[in-house]
């Protein structure tokens, strides 16, 4: 009797080890087959690249081909000039993404404390959104020099504008309800702003961190284009000087992967911060 009663809590517990068990399985299942169905749409165009560029040389030339910028990757990565130009380019991004997002971050998340500020701010957020990154290089470069701070104000630049939008966005669609439920409590402003509207906000201050990283990693490569000796920016300039096509594509295919790896960097914050989410 003793053993029967010791197994009940197995038994019932059992199938809901084997739901989430299955519910593992059906999530790997789906995550292979997107993998494998984003890999063929990839070996299938860069295929018919690879077949369009090799019937015509001025095709080739022009628009490089799958093999050549291969060999070109190839030869950077021997040399280390991919991974000179990748670290610099990325410590360039990170700072700038970092310093952009917390002063854009935090300046969207007070903005919520007064909607007088807010409206009175509003157009010159637009006014300054709406200039054109390339047009500041110039400024930025008489103002910050030709070195590092120059490429980190270019990515900061090109990031605080993105996040300000987004987590003061984040902050006025907290459920008035809520805020409404913790005043009758006896919850200060502050405890409000700490203890609900910033969780509230994280959704979309991480969908503004995943969107900046590209702004970010523009802003850096606008920098080196206008005056750099190093990073993946001055390479891929260098290369489009000298119409070496494939070296262009192949400081690309870098550049992609700077950012592929950066974004996923963010998602891991975010599912280290946002665990109520894990389950979506």
């Amino acid at each position: 009797m003793s053993v029967l009663i010791g197994q009940t809590p197995a038994a019932q517990g059992s199938p809901d080890r084997l739901a989430v068990r299955r519910l593992r399985t059906e999530r790997l299942r789906q995550h292979a087959l997107v993998l494998a169905v984003q890999l063929a749409i990839l070996a299938a165009f860069l295929g018919f690249w690879e077949y369009q560029t090799s019937k015509s040389s001025q095709s080739a030339f022009m628009f490089g081909s799958p093999s050549a910028i291969g060999r070109f990757l190839w030869q950077m990565i021997l040399d280390g000039s991919l991974l000179r130009d990748s670290a610099v380019t990325g410590t360039e991004t990170v700072l700038g993404f970092v310093v952009g997002n917390l002063i854009g971050t935090l300046a969207g998340l007070m903005l919520w404390y007064s909607l007088f500020v807010s409206r009175v701010v509003q157009p010159f957020v637009i006014a300054i959104g709406s200039i054109p990154i390339i047009a500041l290089a110039p400024i930025i470069i008489i103002w910050f020099g030709t070195g590092l701070p120059s490429k980190i104000a270019m990515s900061t630049i090109s990031v605080v504008v993105v996040a300000l939008v987004t987590s003061y966005k984040g902050a006025i669609g907290v459920d008035p309800d809520q805020i409404n439920l913790l005043r009758t409590l006896g919850a200060s402003k502050p405890q409000i702003f700490s203890k609900l509207v910033v969780p509230s906000s994280l959704t979309d201050i991480f969908a503004g961190l995943k969107l900046t990283v590209g702004f970010a990693l523009i802003g850096a490569i606008v920098g080196e284009f206008m005056s750099s000796s190093v990073g993946l920016g001055h390479a891929i300039f260098q290369a489009g000087s000298l119409y070496a096509i494939p070296k262009v594509f192949a400081s690309l295919v870098g550049t992609i992967a700077l950012a592929l790896l950066l974004t996923f960097m963010v998602g891991k914050v975010e599912h280290a911060l946002t665990p109520w989410r894990r389950a979506d």
